[in-house]
């Protein structure tokens, strides 16, 4: 998370129960209090993702993900898995396309050692041979189950075409041949160069005491420094990255796969437009593709939309999986409501019914404590601030239909949509 992103040391809601903090070496700490819980999720997030892979090795910040479990100069890979379960907690972490987080659940009375075993796996992982060797091979059988799933295997093949000149493009997962040929200095040249304060922020959900936090940040986390050299600036994104593209493949199938999608410029003052358009277009039982496609012309079982903010672009994406025979038709349907009256004209009671539907999710959200701890990252990284819970309600609840009209009108002129079908074939 980039320092310079985020506003000064403050309280960051008028209760004061969510507040950020900043260490001396830079790194950033979120901290919110959530007292009627009785367990802490700690995160820390690292602005290192799939677009930040070197060139010649894909896959590799989602590989030092796995990798950094499996030891440190004071924990082996068994000492680290059962460190935190004797306490009753769990440990996990996950790779997107712009970011990386290691995160964790304690009790409250375990918070000290539980930051411990967090610092430790981000400061000081060592990579030893024989379990990075062993650790390719889980990895690669990642990558099988990928190929295995249509429905995630369309969506890794319609980035690759969509941005195939831009880091974008590029599967979180890697390849087999980049994962086989990851070295050690590979992890460590990665770490030295992305696992820096500047780049990081903690968050410390739940039972939480903000001054305590900022002294175990300051015990575990405060010794981690960057080399003046680290000069390293992620590839913005150009609107000529986008290759607009109608590819149809055959495999090895028993159901058609559709993807259809676009991606737009970064456009703030349309975020929460875009937000209800999704809600109104593909997400629920009673979003416009599910009530046209599945529950009036029996198309699909599974169809959906998909909205995704980038640091500098917007992504709009439409799945369906479909009989071979009614890739057609179903191709023609999306097409259509995409320019249908229901978004460029919305009748206010659906634009109603779909932002409560939006704030109804939103609320619910606060409730799982990961999405909680993911949700607060998310609004450092992209807007530079935390956004109170009543702010986000309020700009959702002031989408008017006009704004829909808008946002419809971008996703479909600013950029052509690309279009990838998986058919049935040998």
């Amino acid at each position: 998370m980039a320092k310079d992103k985020l506003q000064p040391p403050a309280p960051l809601s008028p209760e004061g129960s969510v507040r950020l903090g900043v260490l001396g070496n830079g790194l950033n700490i979120v901290t919110d209090d959530v007292p009627y819980l009785h367990s802490i999720t700690l995160g820390i997030q690292i602005e290192a993702g799939s677009r930040d892979d070197p060139e010649k090795n894909p896959g590799l910040a989602h590989f030092i993900e796995h990798a950094i479990f499996k030891g440190t100069s004071r924990r082996n890979y068994i000492d680290i898995a059962k460190n935190i379960e004797k306490q009753g907690g769990y440990l996990d972490a996950y790779t997107t396309k712009e970011h990386t987080c290691i995160y964790l659940r304690c009790l409250p009375e375990h918070l000290e050692p539980s930051f411990d075993l967090l610092s430790d796996l981000v400061c000081d992982p060592i990579f030893p041979s024989e379990e990075i060797e062993k650790e390719k091979e889980v990895v690669l059988e990642e990558i099988s189950s990928v190929d295995d799933s249509p429905e995630e295997l369309i969506f890794e093949e319609f980035d690759l075409r969509s941005f195939p000149r831009h880091p974008l493009g590029k599967p979180i997962l890697g390849t087999e041949k980049s994962v086989e040929r990851f070295t050690d200095s590979d992890l460590k040249n990665f770490i030295r160069q992305h696992y820096v304060p500047r780049k990081m922020l903690l968050t410390a959900t739940g039972k939480v005491n903000h001054d305590e936090i900022m002294r175990l940040g300051e015990r575990f986390l405060g010794q981690l420094t960057e080399t003046p050299d680290n000069v390293y600036t992620r590839q913005p994104f150009l609107p000529e990255h986008y290759t607009p593209f109608t590819i149809k493949l055959k495999k090895r199938l028993c159901q058609a796969q559709i993807v259809l999608g676009t991606a737009i410029a970064r456009h703030d003052p349309l975020y929460y437009s875009l937000m209800v358009l999704n809600s109104m277009l593909g997400n629920g039982m009673s979003s416009l593709l599910n009530l046209e496609m599945r529950e009036k012309r029996g198309l699909a079982y599974n169809v959906y939309s998909s909205l995704t903010f980038f640091d500098d672009l917007t992504a709009l994406n439409i799945y369906a999986g479909t009989d071979s025979n009614k890739t057609k038709i179903s191709l023609a349907l999306l097409h259509e409501l995409l320019k249908s009256e229901a978004l460029l004209h919305p009748d206010p009671e659906e634009l109603q019914a779909a932002k409560t539907k939006l704030l109804g999710y939103h609320i619910m959200g606060l409730e799982k404590m990961t999405r909680r701890m993911s949700q607060t990252a998310s609004d450092l990284s992209y807007f530079g601030r935390y956004i109170e819970p009543g702010e986000k309600s309020a700009a959702i609840e002031a989408v008017t239909a006009d704004n829909i009209a808008e946002a419809a009108s971008r996703i479909l002129h600013d950029a052509p949509c690309s279009t990838l079908v998986y058919k049935p074939g040998k």
